[in-house]
């Protein structure tokens, strides 16, 4: 005679543990849901910018809007004694560096920080590529207006304690520390130059955010542990008899 299985009476406790679980890890899956959807709509907006209209720059310095990406104009001089090498970069693969070069704008009240691009490590030991020059005199500038690089786990703490010669080389970009570095204050973004095909940067911007389909990948793990929870709780309770 086969086996019959039946489930026994779980106790109170038991019920609502795996249905605050459940409902926990579905609530868990749902928000990565939308963030993968604000992502989306970041992307969105970060590409529509790049082709947007230029506007000038002191129309959104002290007070960029939080959502958009401002494609602007600003006219100064580099500060081209200060630069900054963020190391540990990828791009297609490739490891290398972007470079930042404060800006000061003409009637500006801050510095600007110019990220220039991406360029590779070079060689078999990928040694620090050679800067181009920077323009000298007043030159104007195009590019987006957007928030610096994400400073991640600040691992190893701040180089800039550690550096003392120029170019610095950075590990992450903290702009509190650079303006105390440059002994000036800087605007609460950085600008992200237009492409130049005359240029040896590479200048192919997304924004430094985690992408939609990492955020859908979380999502299914969640709704993938709510489902666990219910198998878990089945099996915990069955029993067989003869």
């Amino acid at each position: 005679m086969p086996d019959v299985i039946s489930f026994r009476r779980p106790s109170l406790f038991a019920v609502l543990l795996t249905l605050a679980g459940i409902a926990a890890f579905i609530a868990l899956g749902i928000w990565q849901l939308r963030r993968a959807q604000e992502k989306e709509i970041l992307l969105a907006r970060f590409a529509q910018a790049a082709r947007a209209a230029v506007q000038p720059f002191a129309q959104v310095a002290d007070a960029p809007p939080q959502s958009t990406y401002p494609h602007v104009r600003v006219r100064g001089r580099y500060a081209s004694r200060r630069i900054y090498i963020l190391d540990d970069r990828l791009h297609a693969g490739q490891l290398g560096v972007n470079v930042f070069v404060p800006f000061l704008p003409d009637r500006g009240s801050r510095g600007l920080l110019v990220n220039q691009g991406f360029l590779p490590r070079e060689g078999p030991r990928e040694a620090l590529p050679d800067l181009p020059p920077l323009p000298e005199g007043e030159v104007t500038l195009t590019g987006l207006y957007a928030p610096a690089p994400a400073p991640g786990l600040k691992l190893g703490g701040n180089p800039l304690t550690r550096e003392s010669a120029w170019p610095k080389l950075l590990t992450f970009i903290d702009l509190h520390a650079l303006a105390g570095d440059l002994h000036q204050a800087l605007y609460p973004r950085v600008l992200l130059l237009d492409a130049d095909p005359a240029s040896p940067y590479v200048r192919q911007w997304v924004p430094d955010v985690m992408p939609p389909a990492r955020h859908r990948a979380y999502a299914l793990q969640w709704f993938t542990f709510a489902l666990a929870a219910l198998v878990i709780f089945f099996i915990m309770h069955r029993k067989r008899t003869v």
